[in-house]
């Protein structure tokens, strides 16, 4: 039997988790998510915390609203995003989860 028929998800669906996931994969995007993860913010806040020009926050922004992550409001000149996903504390809490558990790996095998 073709290992295709096991599959739980299509390959579709495999595909839409591996943009997602790379929208997530990048330090300046987990910082903007962690930061409007208490409220939303504007793209000036977003610049400042992440310590890069507008075109760059604006370009990580497009990625996370692309991949359906976070959405955005205008108000007048400024625009203002938040997450459109209450998921993130787990997803927190997994990524912390594996950093403990390598940082244990590694330990035992310096001996410690």
């Amino acid at each position: 039997m073709p290992i295709e028929r096991k599959l739980k998800y299509s390959k579709l669906q495999y595909e839409a988790r591996a943009r997602v996931a790379k929208a997530l994969a990048h330090p300046s995007r987990l910082l903007i998510l962690d930061a409007i993860a208490d409220g939303e913010k504007c793209v000036c806040e977003l610049t400042e915390l992440v310590d890069a020009d507008q075109s760059t926050v604006s370009k990580h922004l497009a990625i996370l609203k692309q991949a359906g992550i976070i959405a955005d409001r205008k108000d007048r000149s400024k625009t203002f995003y938040r997450p459109t996903i209450c998921c993130l504390k787990g997803f927190w809490e997994c990524i912390e989860s594996v950093l403990k558990e390598n940082l244990k790996a590694q330990q035992a095998a310096m001996g410690r």
